[in-house]
């Protein structure tokens, strides 16, 4: 899975996109090429590892790109402030360097499921993936049914791309956010993002489910899935 050539990368923009209220530090990190070319082409949910120059530690880590296919200036990812590695990225400053590798793991391909439903079922920062993926149906829109995406943040305050999210109902692309913990003018569901599919009764008789972020949400996503006509065939992950 690593393509062991590494290759430099520059900070073009970091930007904190949570309330700073939630206690969460999360950024918008953009990162384009020191030499002004295209960034390496790659499918929508793909990752890439990313180590700091000339340092051992922090360790590196992957990062799934959260921009589409179609953007090829740069690439964005969502990072939580979370480790040592996270919190070195976290830091950054426009121009700093970064080495990455990849892209790599097999992403979200949709080729095979033209004319298919989609359902975009993620949690926190692993709505990052989900975030390529609808960025290429946008520009692929008339090639897929009905497409959904099911969110789960921990409260309102760390919900991620809440006016991008909002604006997908232009692309006829349905959302549904799902928060552990309401408040007093929260009308949406409470609890795990499965409990949003059951309550909706989706249909999987002609649909894909894109699965990211911790192994027990996809776990349990799983097993909701099987309850409602899903197979495992599709039943998609990046990794």
């Amino acid at each position: 899975m690593r393509n062991c050539s590494s290759y430099r990368m520059r900070v073009k923009e970091n930007i904190r996109i949570v309330d700073p209220a939630c206690g969460d530090t999360v950024m918008q990190l953009v990162l384009e090429p020191v030499d002004g070319s295209q960034v390496k082409p790659f499918t929508a949910g793909q990752f890439v590892r990313i180590a700091v120059p000339g340092l051992k530690e922090p360790a590196p880590g992957y990062f799934a790109i959260a921009s589409g296919p179609e953007v090829t200036s740069s690439y964005e990812f969502y990072i939580k402030n979370a480790g040592p590695l996270s919190a070195h990225l976290c830091a950054l400053q426009p121009g700093d360097e970064l080495d990455l590798e990849g892209p790599m793991g097999k992403g979200f391909n949709l080729e095979a499921y033209k004319g298919s439903d989609i359902y975009l079922i993620g949690v926190g920062t692993g709505i990052a993936p989900l975030r390529s993926v609808w960025s290429h149906i946008i520009h692929h829109r008339s090639d897929f049914g009905k497409v959904a995406i099911y969110a789960g943040f921990l409260t309102s305050l760390h919900q991620l791309l809440t006016d991008e999210l909002t604006d997908l109902s232009h692309h006829g692309i349905e959302v549904s956010i799902t928060l552990e913990t309401g408040h007093e003018n929260w009308d949406g569901p409470i609890g795990y993002v499965q409990h949003a599919l059951e309550q909706d009764d989706i249909d999987g008789s002609n649909a894909i489910a894109c699965l990211a972020g911790m192994s027990a949400m996809v776990d349990a996503c799983t097993e909701t899935l099987h309850h409602l006509g899903f197979d495992d065939s599709r039943i998609l992950l990046n990794y």
